[in-house]
């Protein structure tokens, strides 16, 4: 197949049930497109859509002909109302790693790598084990015994974390929360013009908030993930404030929203398989296993986005230069090419780690190691304290509508006993 083949060329559309930003139940979708077109152009986005695990992970690898400077752009073009406030807001926010390339991106990412430490880490495992606990136990003490792990726990813990890590205030997790949501529906929402502007207002708040936080710390000298890089600056090494306070704008979204959907996702599939639940309540050292199952069959990151430098094939289809590819992730961890039985949920799967949940390449996620840390911590105390849990009976778990993150709107549990 070529390029010309494609249905933008004048064919009539043929989607195979894929619908870009519905995040209900796509994988059904995604295995038809695996089958029948598994790079397919979708006119209703402008991409190509890359769903099986070696194309997806090719086009990771070869960051020469794929680049990323696509990966933070804005799915929807922005309206006038919404530019005029974010330009007159001084907005001039940009990846902190995500969409740069070499070599600014292995530069930039060379100090910031600095910053996220063993040492670090370990400052942090204490207070988010007592962070997790505390929470559990507010939970446990309703009377109603019923709750939401997503409103209850997830949503507080991976945020205080990362504000803390930063150096941020962290009495503020409800506007940090906020403004992440609209910094989401910004850049991979489908929103009219109308609906940018509450929007536009909130990335100019949260991105003067990143410039304040390095200002800050050049007068402060805070022991936080800030103070890191302006000492590392001062040192001689090459990373001017702009670029600190973009590590931090995308620290402050993806450093706890995806780390919030990973909590989620894990005890909405895990009680969702009570089998698989209660193979963890007897032996918590399956935890682990079961955070990279969950990562490959259900992650908080299902596409990604990717621009072609020049002609290239993938998948044995043409793709021209300048052409734009959504890798879907959600649908290569589930490639029964890669995955025996890849649509099954078994924490058991001895090659789950090889998800590509976190991408891969040298844009491979710099806080995976903390955000499976914090997803191992909340297994472990919900596993101690409340190892009866289970979803509530008729739960119909709905998700937000979005190109690229898959985020359950509410995790509904009960600890009563059982009928």
């Amino acid at each position: 197949m070529t390029a010309t083949d494609s249905p933008a060329s004048g064919g009539s559309p043929v989607h195979h049930g894929f619908k870009p930003f519905d995040q209900k139940d796509p994988f059904p979708s995604y295995a038809q497109l695996r089958r029948d077109e598994p790079v397919m152009f979708d006119e209703r986005v402008g991409y190509w859509v890359v769903s099986r695990y070696d194309d997806v992970r090719a086009v990771f690898a070869d960051w020469e002909t794929f680049s990323s400077e696509n990966a933070q752009a804005p799915v929807r073009q922005r309206g006038a109302e919404a530019k005029k406030i974010m330009e007159e807001g001084g907005f001039t926010a940009y990846s902190g790693l995500s969409a740069r390339v070499p070599p600014e991106h292995t530069r930039i990412r060379k100090v910031a790598q600095k910053a996220f430490t063993p040492r670090r880490y370990r400052q942090l495992e204490p207070s988010i084990r007592a962070h997790v606990g505390s929470q559990i136990e507010k939970m446990l003490a309703r009377d109603e015994a019923t709750g939401d792990f997503l409103r209850d726990l997830a949503y507080d813990v991976p945020t205080v974390t990362i504000l803390t890590l930063i150096g941020a205030d962290t009495s503020k997790v409800d506007q940090f929360k906020e403004w992440s949501d609209s910094r989401a529906a910004m850049t991979w929402g489908d929103l009219t013009e109308e609906e940018q502007i509450p929007h536009a207002h909130n990335l100019v708040a949260y991105w003067q908030e990143c410039m304040r936080l390095v200002s800050e710390a050049h007068e402060t000298n805070p022991d936080s993930l800030v103070g890191d890089m302006v000492r590392a600056q001062q040192a001689g090494d090459e990373i001017s404030d702009h670029e600190i306070a973009s590590v931090v704008y995308s620290m402050l979204f993806a450093g706890h929203e995806t780390t919030t959907t990973l909590i989620s996702n894990a005890m909405r599939v895990l009680l969702s398989h009570p089998d698989q639940w209660r193979q963890v309540v007897a032996d918590p050292s399956k935890i682990g296993p079961a955070i990279d199952e969950v990562l490959r069959y259900s992650g908080s990151i299902v596409a990604w986005r990717r621009k072609a430098l020049a002609d290239a094939t993938v998948g044995g289809v043409d793709i021209p230069k300048g052409a734009e590819l959504l890798l879907v992730m959600g649908s290569a961890n589930r490639d029964e090419e890669r995955f025996a039985a890849g649509e099954e949920f078994d924490i058991s799967r001895e090659n789950a780690r090889d998800h590509l949940s976190f991408g891969f390449g040298i844009h491979y996620c710099l806080g995976n190691m903390l955000a499976k840390l914090q997803a191992k911590i909340a297994l472990e105390e919900i596993v101690r304290l409340m190892p009866h849990v289970r979803l509530q009976d008729g739960a119909d778990i709905g998700f937000r509508e979005n190109l690229s993150f898959r985020v359950p709107l509410e995790v509904p549990v009960t600890w009563k006993e059982a009928a």
